[in-house]
């Protein structure tokens, strides 16, 4: 194997030998913290799609246009810069926790190691790979969603029956 690495049933082997069941979670707490960038995420989603729609879409589900679409596509490109640049120290603390050795053991501490050894801009190493990766797969994601909303209330209803449609007999 060349420059060392391991493969993954060594890797497994060898956490499971040195940190034991334990050395499997770590980062797990800056995990939980990481659903905080979810939850902004989706907030402000909800605000620029309802924004965007009333200065220039459809406020109706039914009465979407293909313009709709991408600016639900800006929407989850917009909220999720936002989300990501509001909370991305947990990804820097994440990742820092799962490194090998003791100098990071928990989530605030890690975040203040960093933040005393590296300043500012350590809690934010990594953030503009982030987006690059991030904003096309939300954008992309979030008009599918709507785009699948707007298919299933177009062409199978809104879920609600009238009594007419049940025949009795």
């Amino acid at each position: 194997m060349p420059n060392g690495s391991l493969t993954m049933r060594q890797c497994i082997l060898k956490i499971g030998r040195t940190q034991g069941i334990p050395g499997f979670y770590k980062g797990i707490t800056a995990s939980y913290y990481g659903i905080s960038e979810t939850m902004i995420h989706f907030v402000i989603y909800e605000y620029v799609k309802r924004y965007l729609v009333e200065y220039g879409g459809s406020t109706l589900a039914e009465d979407r246009t293909f313009s709709d679409f991408f600016r639900f596509m800006a929407a989850g490109a917009i909220s999720k810069t936002i989300a990501s640049c509001i909370a991305y120290p947990h990804e820097v603390a994440r990742t820092r926790l799962r490194e090998e050795g003791n100098k990071y053991k928990s989530f605030f501490q890690t975040l203040g190691t960093v933040l005393r050894e590296e300043g500012r801009r350590g809690l934010y190493r990594g953030l503009g790979t982030q987006l690059v990766r991030q904003i096309p797969n939300t954008a992309v994601m979030m008009s599918t969603y709507e785009a699948t909303v707007y298919v299933l209330t177009k062409f199978c209803g809104n879920g609600y029956h009238d009594d007419d449609d049940y025949d009795n007999d």
